[in-house]
């Protein structure tokens, strides 16, 4: 038995209140239904954001809109607006039937946030929204911009200029890096981007070719966010954007839901007492999909469940979430090396911000091998045409662990959900992928074809 200690207990101590710890260090595939699972009313308890917040959010982001479209003329179709389309995939619902060998009731959908304009992955959102805040909360204190102007006067010399005095600065596996780097070199800052070992090499070349400067490590996230915390402290003109603790970035996320809900309205899709939602989203430290689930059920309430995907060599959220310590604990600290293929979810220390806001909200967590997110990735591409970074593909198997597994029909059973698996639209959020280079995605898509043999 192992003898190591975690917050003063043997960790044979900690598998002994929680069992399923025994699976989760041994690198085993898991799922983790949340027993703290509450109803909407209660599990908001305690939480000072609200919808409000969310809704001055979606403001700043309209505001904001004339100017993205005039500086990314890519996003002119839809004024401005960056957003993802959300398709059916029924293909590959097919696959999922094929490798469980098990009929798979209810609707497949894929939001594919991987193909948002400018960054290409879900960070757009937060990302983009905190460096957009933040200008504007400059912009206005030094009375250079008004909330009634045209937001289209800030792309001009004499605005970048100013912006220039002032630094951005923030630690990432890459895709966070990318859409915080993008933004806030096109407004004028300087941007400081402090990268793991595991961020990919064409993500840091896109970087430098912005303008931004690249700070590499041979250590994980947690070593890149500890420097750039430590750079930013430094100077009182630098902004740090805090993937762990940051509300503005959560808040920025959680602008997806009431997009989303246009979206099913638009394919006649409900969400009711007898048409639930299940969202799948990949997780890293968590402001993501935190901040997405968060407005989801602002949204749709008790009517929404989701679960968070992590690969089963950093499943940080799954164990700070299980035993209650959320950022108190590492993956490290119970012998998981937290090196994954699925680089944008490198993280080794869940969000505390995150874990705590959704403690009662989110119905569990599940890991996915390496291997299989590779699978999943080529059987992606045959079936739908659709191609994604390894990482993406975390939230295809939600479907099945919930459907197939003892645990999810336990989950079903308990949420008066099994006369009603028919009706249940299945969300898999698709993270990043569409500006992986097409070399590169051949590696991947090879992979996974290798491994199908």
């Amino acid at each position: 038995m192992i003898n190591s200690m975690v917050l003063n207990k043997e960790i044979s101590n900690w598998i002994e209140e929680y069992p399923l710890l025994k699976n989760i260090i041994a690198l085993e595939e898991s799922l983790w239904i949340n027993p703290k699972y509450s109803k909407f009313n209660v599990g908001m308890e305690n939480i000072s954001l609200s919808m409000t917040d969310v809704k001055d959010a979606e403001e700043r982001l309209n505001r904001f809109a004339p100017y993205i479209a005039k500086v990314f003329p890519e996003t002119q179709i839809d004024n401005g607006i960056i957003e993802s389309p959300i398709v059916r995939i029924d293909n590959m619902k097919v696959e999922l039937e094929k490798i469980c060998n098990e009929n798979l009731p209810g609707n497949l959908l894929l939001k594919c946030d991987s193909h948002l304009k400018v960054s290409g992955s879900i960070k757009a959102r937060g990302g983009f929204y905190e460096v957009l805040k933040h200008a504007e909360d400059l912009a206005l204190e030094h009375n250079i911009l008004n909330i009634n102007e045209d937001y289209k006067k800030l792309d001009s010399d004499e605005i970048r200029q100013f912006f220039s005095k002032y630094s951005v600065v923030v630690g990432s596996t890459g895709n966070l890096g990318l859409s915080i780097g993008i933004m806030s070199a096109k407004l004028g800052f300087k941007v400081t981007v402090h990268m793991s070992a595991d961020a990919r090499q064409w993500k840091k070349d896109l970087l430098r070719s912005k303008g931004v400067e690249v700070i590499e490590y041979e250590s994980d996230y947690s070593k890149a966010v500890e420097e750039g915390r430590k750079q930013s402290k430094a100077d009182s003109n630098s902004y740090f954007v805090d993937d762990e603790n940051s509300k503005n970035l959560f808040l920025g996320y959680s602008v997806a839901a009431s997009r989303l809900d246009k979206q099913l309205k638009s394919m006649s899709i409900k969400v009711d007492d007898n048409n639930p939602l299940f969202v799948y989203l990949p997780c890293g430290v968590g402001g993501g999909p935190g901040g997405i689930a968060f407005g989801l059920k602002l949204l749709y309430k008790d009517n929404v469940h989701f679960f968070f995907a992590e690969p089963t060599h950093s499943p940080c959220m799954l164990i700070g979430s299980m035993t209650g310590e959320h950022d108190k604990v590492s993956v490290q600290d119970f012998g998981i090396d937290n090196i994954t293929a699925a680089d944008g979810l490198a993280v080794g220390r869940a969000s505390g911000f995150v874990g705590k806001t959704l403690e009662k909200l989110m119905s569990g967590c599940y890991s996915v091998e390496d291997e299989n997110m590779y699978k999943l990735l080529t059987k992606m591409a045959d079936s739908e045409k659709i191609f994604l970074e390894p990482s993406a593909l975390a939230g295809i198997p939600g479907i099945v662990k919930i459907l197939t597994s003892k645990e999810g029909k336990e989950y079903l059973k308990i949420n008066n959900l099994e006369d009603k698996l028919k009706n249940i639209t299945h969300i898999a959020w698709a993270t990043g992928g569409s500006m992986v280079p097409e070399n590169i995605m051949d590696e991947y898509y090879n992979k996974g074809l290798s491994l199908l043999k």
